[in-house]
């Protein structure tokens, strides 16, 4: 439908997004913010549906979809494993290893995962981050947080120490990143470490003065002065011209989910409705689902009831329709978004003239009306606490928190049998032995088809029933043309991390 000068599509359905107005030249004015390894991610899926779609040219209606093409059960794993890493550890600590997996449904894909170790500190960071009206905030803030996080997390002297580096163009890492396939093209790299470097001023002059340490405050101070750089890198111009790269950054959005892992000591800091869920294990060998995050999105109603304390009370009928900020965004907190956070006159000076009228949400008074302040939970390890998962809406739509952790735990059984049988140590008594091999016959009963917890967990998703994996449905959700995927899933990304139960048995209280 037409508004004013400008096709636009209307999106009013959750499954196609959360933004739920994109003008019809959004593509013409984005601009490219990062080299994917020339799109790696999407180009393995790519050659595999090509491989086996070439003689498929037709435009699939939901009428006509029965007759898009199925996959054999090697091209679906193939397909399903395009994307998959493991990341193991040799060294001592809580956590063993980490498997990944990414699945696009919007192309490029939206949704973006980072791991890295903390260098010049203890700890190990993770997290998943889903974008919306495009993939470039997204992609932005996976590669800025850690940096931001962890320089939040010095003490004074070693801060002091990295600025004296980085004044002095000296190479002094804070990280260890794992599976990296994001580039920045330089124009952007130029300017997002010269904001890093007055953030590190600052952070350097106020911990100088500073005694007590708080993580939460720490991890909070990192989120929102990511997302003021990329607000006020936005308003920054070239020779009088609006940099449309970082004001399509931006313009779009992303919701975050976060964990610092350090010895036995697991915080999560989250904004938006990617979710975090711990898989401990009982005495009884009982599987349960502790959730560390909450989604905020209209869901919530302490999030829904702390928007509109912070507004007028006529805006009360207005602030939340069709369960949307403003009857746009599902997510109730975002970095970027600054078509919901910067000033009427501001957007109307500096996006209007390039995004239209449509730009500004109706009923837009008494901004800002959306916050990157992150919730932080704290949670102490024990040896019940197996393993971790963070993942974007994508799984989390089509499964539970509790079917998630049985299906990472009853892979964790089955894992063991797709390995020969070893001894861990040597002078084990019998009795422990045959407890070991008791076990491994369990665990052939569930022996799993993926070596990689995350693909497991997509293939249960997509595929599962009540009597096993069904081959038909998730060869037809696999097969899907891209004109029409979105409707049937979202982008899908899963981190699950392992802790070492020894380790944390015997971590000092």
């Amino acid at each position: 439908m037409a508004i004013g000068c400008r096709a636009q599509q209307l999106v009013a359905n959750k499954c196609f997004g959360k933004c739920t107005v994109r003008s019809a030249e959004y593509h013409k004015r984005a601009r490219p913010i990062c080299v994917l390894n020339k799109n790696v991610i999407q180009q393995k899926e790519q050659r595999i549906y090509e491989q086996y779609h070439q003689n498929y040219r037709t435009l699939y209606t939901s009428k006509n979809l029965a007759g898009t093409p199925r996959l054999s059960p090697q091209e679906v794993t193939s397909f399903l494993r395009a994307n998959e890493h493991t990341q193991e550890f040799t060294t001592t600590g809580s956590v063993k290893s980490y498997d990944s997996n990414q699945l696009s449904s919007n192309n490029p894909i939206e949704d973006t995962r980072t791991e890295a170790q903390c260098l010049l500190t203890n700890g190990l960071l993770l997290g998943v981050f889903d974008g919306h009206g495009g993939a470039s905030c997204a992609q932005v803030i996976a590669k800025r947080l850690f940096h931001y996080i962890t320089v939040c997390l010095l003490p004074p002297d070693i801060l002091h120490k990295y600025l004296n580096a980085l004044e002095n163009n000296e190479t002094m890492e804070l990280l260890n990143v794992y599976n990296d396939k994001v580039e920045l093209v330089d124009e952007l790299k130029i300017l997002y470490e010269a904001s890093f470097k007055i953030f590190v001023k600052e952070l350097s002059q106020i911990k100088g003065n500073q005694r007590d340490f708080h993580m939460k405050e720490a991890m909070e101070k990192a989120f929102l002065r990511l997302d003021d750089d990329i607000s006020n890198e936005a308003l920054c111009k070239n020779d009088g011209k609006v940099n449309m790269k970082t004001l399509s950054i931006a313009m779009s959005g992303a919701v975050a989910c976060v964990a610092h892992i350090d010895g036995p000591h697991l915080h999560v800091a989250s904004i938006g409705d990617c979710q975090c869920v711990l898989g401990m294990l009982s005495d009884v060998s009982t599987w349960t689902a502790k959730k560390l995050t909450t989604e905020h999105n209209t869901d919530n109603h302490e999030e829904v009831e702390r928007i509109l304390r912070e507004h007028p009370n006529n805006e009360r009928d207005t602030i939340i329709k069709m369960e949307r900020l403003l009857g746009q965004l599902a997510p109730l907190r975002a970095l970027g978004d600054v078509k919901y956070k910067w000033s009427k006159s501001t957007l109307s000076n500096a996006v209007l003239p390039y995004y239209g009228e449509t730009v500004i949400p109706p009923n837009y008074y008494t901004p800002p009306y959306l916050t990157a302040c992150p919730d932080v939970t704290y949670h102490r390890l024990t040896p019940r606490d197996k393993f971790l998962v963070i993942a974007s809406d994508g799984l989390w739509d089509l499964v539970s928190p509790l079917q998630v952790v049985r299906l990472v735990g009853e892979h964790m059984s089955g894992k063991v049998t797709l390995n020969p049988f070893r001894l861990p140590r040597k002078g084990m008594h019998i009795s422990d032995i045959n407890k070991m091999l008791l076990q491994r016959k369990e665990g052939l009963k569930m022996k799993p088809t993926d070596r990689n917890a995350a693909t497991h967990l997509m293939r249960n998703a997509l595929g599962g029933t009540e009597y096993g994996i069904d081959h038909v449905k998730l060869s037809h959700l696999l097969s899907i043309p891209q004109e029409l995927v979105r409707v049937f899933r979202d982008d899908i990304t899963i981190t699950v991390v392992y802790f070492d139960s020894e380790y944390l048995r015997h971590c000092p209280p």
